[in-house]
């Protein structure tokens, strides 16, 4: 009899989870290869609900299963009460999410990409320090639960990050970006390329004062505005009350051309993938239309709370509880093309990325952040890098009323998807 059986004779639901992941890391710090890591990793984990309450255990002994299923059951006595049911089997979405061409990559084939991002990047400016990471992983998933389902999947998440730090006297630059794919990407170099003209731009530093202006964010640097939401967006954040959005679900809350979706179901992107953590199907869920308020991510625990259905949001470590979290966070494009947008501004900023992001009460939709990296606008044309400049706001404010949104749109920090926004009218505090 195996654990799934043993168990069901003795609570009223039970979920078995198994995971492996095979990781291959290459490093390059200042210029040259740091270090190489291969690991593997697997383990077990068992939910059960025993007198309508929670128990759980992990352990990365796969072979552990009788010491797992005792640890879980005794757990169920203390655990919080578990309002949801396991979800039966269902039919998930197709989504490529696994790729032999990234599953095959050896550390001589890390280093070799690595050596060509290098190589390229030095280029732009000898004096700056390069740093690359790369990482490929190949994870297999199942699991199985009382009510039927039996989950099975594999996945092949590529990150790769790299940047570009210089010292001039009292100025230090940097120039960073992150990047993830679960399908290779041919031409991998191409936000490369857009990293070196950033730093091309930024070599010329150019005078700021402090006034109202027009903001351009780029797609990163409009993280700025899209983490706080993200969090708002939250079913957790939502029951807890916390939510500046709690009960505003049908309201207008924003500019009319904002929609954003959460969409797992996107082949080859980082976070895609047929089922959630919970054995739940993916989805794509418009979280805002046009501007409105259309509802929010869940798990199976607060989509429960809240009297709605999971998403397809649960999200886990090997020993940790589900949570909601984001997969895919697409905000649409708009109508207008970057180009129209630059040359509309006759004096403004544009940003590609502030310091310190997460800090202070951001789930308030506030931020108030130093710009890590930004440019001078004048006339249309980007004409240098500012610097000792900051910018502060509410989200909940700021995008009610947005000057334009770019028809094109990037991948930004593996699971973001954004065009580029025009604020007309944003305060920019410049120092000396």
């Amino acid at each position: 009899m195996d654990m799934l059986q043993q168990l069901q004779v003795q609570t009223e639901q039970v979920e078995i989870i198994q995971v492996r992941s095979e990781s291959t890391k290459v490093r390059f710090e200042s210029n040259s290869l740091k270090a190489t890591q291969v690991e593997e990793t697997s383990g077990l984990a068992v939910r059960v609900v025993k007198d309508g309450r929670m128990g759980f255990a992990a352990s990365s002994d796969v072979t552990a299963t009788e010491k797992l299923m005792a640890n879980a059951l005794e757990s169920a006595a203390y655990g919080d009460p578990a309002p949801f049911t396991f979800p039966g089997l269902q039919t998930p979405p197709e989504v490529a999410c696994y790729d032999s061409i990234i599953a095959e990559f050896s550390i001589p084939r890390l280093v070799e990409i690595g050596q060509e991002i290098m190589a390229y990047l030095r280029e732009v400016d000898p004096e700056g320090m390069v740093s690359v990471d790369l990482q490929r992983r190949i994870e297999r998933f199942s699991l199985r639960n009382h009510a039927g389902a039996d989950v099975a999947e594999m996945r092949t998440p590529f990150s790769l990050s790299f940047g570009v730090d210089r010292v001039k006297g009292d100025d230090m630059l940097m120039v960073y970006d992150m990047q993830g794919t679960t399908l290779w990407e041919t031409d991998f170099m191409a936000p490369v390329r857009r990293l070196a003209e950033k730093f091309r731009l930024a070599q010329r530093i150019v005078p700021l004062s402090s006034a109202r202006m027009p903001v351009l964010f780029s797609p990163p640097g409009a993280v700025v505005l899209t983490y706080p939401l993200m969090l708002g967006l939250s079913g957790k954040n939502v029951v807890k009350g916390i939510s500046p959005l709690a009960k505003r679900a049908g309201e207008e809350i924003f500019d009319h051309r904002i929609t954003v979706a959460d969409d797992a179901t996107l082949s080859g992107r980082f976070s895609s993938a047929p089922y959630d953590d919970e054995g739940v199907p993916h989805r794509r869920t418009v979280l805002i239309e046009n501007g409105v308020l259309q509802g929010f991510y869940y798990d199976l625990k607060t989509a429960a709370r809240a009297g709605v259905t999971s998403t397809g949001n649960g999200s886990r470590s090997l020993f940790g509880l589900p949570d909601p979290a984001p997969t895919n966070l697409v905000l649409n494009a708009g109508e207008t093309p970057l180009s129209e947008m630059l040359a509309s501004i006759k004096d403004g900023v544009w940003i590609e990325g502030v310091l310190g992001l997460g800090q202070g009460n951001i789930i308030s939709g506030a931020f108030s952040n130093p710009l890590a990296l930004a440019f001078k606008i004048e006339n249309g044309e980007i004409v240098g890098r500012v610097k000792n400049a900051s910018i502060a706001g509410n989200i909940y404010e700021l995008l009610r009323h947005v000057g334009a949104i770019s028809r094109e749109t990037e991948w930004v920090y593996q699971d973001f998807s954004q065009p580029y926004i025009l604020l007309e009218d944003m305060n920019i505090i410049a120092k000396g």
